[in-house]
């Protein structure tokens, strides 16, 4: 820090002064600060680059963070952020002589746009570097936040076609050829008709289980006239499909680093999702089995909820490529720009290659969850290294990567076994499903937590760590988040 900067910040702090008359009140005067109509200014700014985080999936404590970086980039040096799940508030302080000015930004719209958060994030670096007036970013903001997304929304269902697509080659391919197409028309069939019930502002719940009665009705369908041999699998790759895009690494991230209220908010949201698609799931293997008797054209039940994944026939390679392709299709039906998509890939194809060798017999044979956290805090700690120096978003790499390994599979066999067989074995599969979503997302937390004091040179270790970024400047002020 330079001579003059420090002798502003002395002018700005003034010493508290004591009155001498007893039993009069201390005054603490305030910094100095601009005048009131930028304060505002400043202060929605960085609400308004807060909300475009938080609806991209971005933790709070990042959130948090960036607020901080941005109005102290314009002279604001002492405000406090409060985030939880649906709003943010920003108030500045002012001394004890002047109530402090709060503002508050409700988050309603979680719509993920990775262009939008690589765009914010570049406005970012140029705010704290003192490159731009705050009017000006003000403008740029709203110029980002109203422009339409960079391709079509076909595109972006074709995106999701393909993820289905390949999370079905991790699935099962090997015996059951014609898999990756059902599991793709299936899944953009539910994207076409998700879209059009979410012009109609019907609630997610409901969006959900509309889903699963349309992957799992299809899937019996297809089975029914002799195009599947094995439809669990098609309904396990769309599930995975509708849960990718819930916030898992988020949550974790939120609930490590002591955002306890939006760590519980995004859970109860991530419960709310699942338990809408469990019940359209459920519904439609219901109705299926009712029509049929206990069979739907020579399926019985305890076949339909018995799949098991026939990955460890395939080779390693095809598993690495099937891996890349999940979550590159998932980071480009997010709207990612170029970059971010080409590491996403191969984060992807890096965590699934991981998963894959460290379940292995002939290698170390891991439990699944274990190999699951392993492989994405690897994930985790190269992507945080790579993205930063491409200055890219980590969130991008992070969330795309996860998704390969997300437990789908699980999740459907566990709903199955509780509803459909009443069998209390289906408690055992769903905690199994839960514990690895956690898993994930903590892996992938703790590699970009390892990976700082790489980014900040190995030499300087003792430096104190600001804990796990995921979006937005890693060091956005000198402040300390304390």
């Amino acid at each position: 820090m330079g001579i003059t900067q420090r002798a502003r910040g002395v002018l700005r702090r003034r010493d508290p002064e004591q009155t001498i008359v007893p039993g009069s009140r201390n005054v603490v005067f305030g910094p100095s600060l601009p005048d009131e109509s930028t304060v505002h200014l400043v202060l929605d700014l960085g609400l308004r680059i807060g909300e475009v985080q938080m609806a991209s999936g971005a933790g709070a404590s990042d959130v948090t963070a960036t607020i901080i970086g941005v109005v102290s980039a314009y002279g604001l040096p002492h405000c406090e952020v409060d985030v939880i799940y649906t709003s943010i508030t920003v108030s500045c302080y002012r001394g004890t002589e002047q109530p402090p000015i709060t503002s508050l930004r409700v988050v309603r719209n979680r719509s993920i746009d990775y262009t939008r958060l690589a765009d914010v994030e570049k406005l970012l670096r140029r705010i704290t570097a003192g490159e731009i007036s705050a009017s000006d970013a003000y403008a740029e903001l709203d110029r980002i936040t109203t422009a339409p997304h960079p391709f079509p929304r076909w595109v972006a269902t074709l995106a999701w076609a393909g993820m289905a697509a390949s999370l079905a080659v991790l699935l099962g391919v090997a015996e059951d050829p014609f898999l990756p197409l059902v599991a793709a028309g299936t899944t953009a069939l539910v994207d076409r008709i998700g879209r059009l019930l979410n012009k109609r502002a019907l609630p997610f719940f409901f969006q959900q289980a509309v889903g699963g009665v349309v992957a799992t009705s299809l899937a019996l369908g297809a089975f029914a006239v002799g195009v599947l041999h094995n439809p669990p699998l098609a309904i396990a790759a769309s599930i995975i499909v509708l849960l990718s895009g819930m916030t898992v690494v988020g949550s974790m991230q939120d609930a490590i680093t002591g955002y306890n209220v939006t760590a519980a908010g995004r859970m109860a949201e991530l419960a709310m999702m699942t338990a809408g698609l469990i019940a359209g799931v459920v519904l439609a293997l219901y109705v299926g089995l009712r029509i049929g008797g206990d069979t739907v054209a020579g399926l019985d039940a305890q076949s339909l909820g018995r799949a098991q994944v026939g990955t460890p026939a395939l080779e390693l390679s095809v598993q690495i490529l099937a891996g890349a392709s999940t979550s590159a299709c998932f980071a480009l039906a997010s709207y990612a720009p170029p970059s971010p998509l080409l590491i996403a890939g191969i984060g992807g194809g890096v965590a699934a290659g991981a998963h894959a060798i460290l379940i292995r017999e002939d290698t170390l044979a891991l439990n699944p969850v274990l190999a699951g956290a392993v492989a994405t805090t690897i994930v985790g700690f190269a992507g945080g290294i790579v993205a930063r120096r491409l200055e890219i978003p980590v969130l991008v790499v992070a969330v795309s990567a996860v998704s390969p390994l997300l437990p789908g599979l699980a999740t459907y066999r566990g709903l199955f076994e509780l509803s459909v067989l009443r069998s209390p074995a289906g408690v055992t599969t769903l905690m199994l499903a839960v514990a690895t979503g956690l898993a994930l997302g903590a892996g992938v937390v703790l590699g970009e937590y390892l990976a700082q004091p790489v980014r900040s040179r190995l030499g300087r270790l003792e430096r104190r760590i600001s804990g796990p970024r995921l979006s937005g400047p890693l060091r956005p002020s000198r402040r300390r988040l304390d």
